[in-house]
């Protein structure tokens, strides 16, 4: 029987999508709930699953085409021993399907078909043949860094190749090192060539830079600068690192103790939490807290909701499971939308200052910075202090500068501090 593959419901506000891969081609076996394809809207990526098990018959949708919700994309034939097509079109074609079938021609397929069985079988049995068993997320991790599923070592069941297995051979890779068996990601040009490519932006980096011209002319941005001492952060992370993931299963990192500074000078300057909408402000009496993200198809922003409700356990462990989720391509519109504050860490990148972009219709933002061993004067004394820069860019319409240092100034005494954060100073 013939299923219809169709555009999933899209997330609310979001008209319609952009067909970006097919990860299957006419002819192919499909499992249940398998990803066929990514669609990508302003936000996220979202998969298309197959609905049942059975054979990709057509696909009727080519890569780069905007799709809307319902949408037929391809033809599924049902059940183990649905016919496979005799001959297989380019990944992106759009595969005809025949009026009738002759006996023959139900033969030859039928022939086919055992021995594309047979040849995954051998596939399944040879070591490290295990490209056509990847699981979606692995399939687009390998895909984006270009490796070679037969170069990598499965841990799985059955041999079967986990993200960790991934992670593992990347960090074994020399960086810029091309997978066994496939050309380099970037070829050598002959030197003083004048070579230019022309790609377009994908949805999600268009809708980036649409709302970063948006923030640079309706908010009157400016930014202010000050500097950290993390020692005593580093220590209380060094004293309880082993104690607090052996209690609450996550490591105890910076950012939670960021998300609770942020929130007390919030507390303390609320215009600083507020929003600007037409001659209005508004002011936010709660805490949502936006994390910036950055993975391959740009940067998100999921929200850690009721943040000051939250333990630090609770925000380390919602943070990393965000982190995962964006750069697996499976977070929602929901966990993006909504939040009052946001903070970034250009640090991980070795930043040392930056002047972040206010995320709108927020009113202003927090960078975190590298932590660099400085030579300090404290009490008197020349010593070695790991110091941060930190950056609040802010909308100048509603937030004053004495406001914004204060923020700043509160959130440092808060970090160099720590017992500041339990009795709420």
């Amino acid at each position: 029987m013939s299923i219809e593959v169709k555009v999933p419901q899209l997330p609310e506000s979001v008209a319609d999508a952009t067909l970006v891969a097919w990860h299957k081609s006419p002819g192919d076996r499909v499992s249940r709930d398998e990803n066929l394809a990514d669609l990508e809207t302003d936000k996220v990526v979202l998969e298309v699953p197959a609905p049942a098990n059975g054979i990709l018959k057509e696909i009727r949708i080519s890569d780069g085409t905007t799709v809307t919700a319902g949408e037929v994309l391809a033809i599924l034939e049902e059940g183990e021993a649905a016919a496979a097509e005799p001959a297989k079109p380019a990944r992106g074609e759009v595969a005809g399907e025949a009026a009738s079938e002759t006996a023959s021609e139900t033969a030859s397929e039928t022939a086919s078909e055992a021995a594309s069985a047979e040849e995954a079988d051998e596939e399944e049995q040879a070591p490290g043949k295990a490209a056509g068993r990847l699981s979606p997320s692995v399939r687009r991790l390998v895909e984006e860094h270009d490796l070679d599923p037969a170069a990598i070592r499965g841990s799985g069941r059955d041999g079967r190749i986990t993200k960790a297995d991934v992670m593992a051979h990347l960090e074994k890779t020399p960086a810029g090192e091309a997978a066994p068996g496939k050309p380099a990601a970037a070829a050598a040009a002959p030197r003083g060539a004048r070579e230019a490519r022309r790609v377009p932006m994908t949805r999600m980096r268009s809708r980036i830079a649409e709302r970063l011209v948006e923030a640079q002319s309706t908010a009157a941005m400016l930014t202010s600068f000050n500097e950290v001492d993390l020692g005593e952060v580093m220590a209380i992370r060094k004293r309880y690192r082993d104690s607090f993931e052996k209690k609450h299963g996550v490591r105890i990192g910076f950012m939670s103790f960021f998300v609770k500074a942020a929130i007390e000078a919030l507390r303390k300057f609320p215009v600083v939490n507020a929003s600007v909408e037409d001659s209005d402000i508004v002011y936010h009496d709660y805490y949502d807290i936006g994390v910036a993200v950055s993975t391959d198809r740009g940067l998100l922003v999921p929200v850690l909701r009721d943040a000051d409700l939250q333990s630090f356990a609770d925000i380390e462990r919602s943070i990393g499971d965000f982190a995962g989720r964006a750069r697996d391509g499976k977070i929602g519109v929901e966990d993006l939308t909504g939040g009052t504050f946001t903070i970034t860490n250009g640090g991980v990148f070795g930043s040392l200052m930056s002047t972040p972009i206010i995320n709108p219709p927020q009113s202003a933002i927090l960078g975190m910075h590298k932590i660099q061993e400085r030579a300090m004067v404290v009490d008197g004394e020349i010593c070695v202090r790991p110091m941060m820069y930190i950056a609040l860019t802010y909308d100048h319409r509603i937030i004053d500068g004495r406001e914004a240092v204060q923020f700043l100034v509160s959130v440092k005494e808060s970090l160099e501090d720590p017992a500041r954060l339990l009795i709420q100073l």
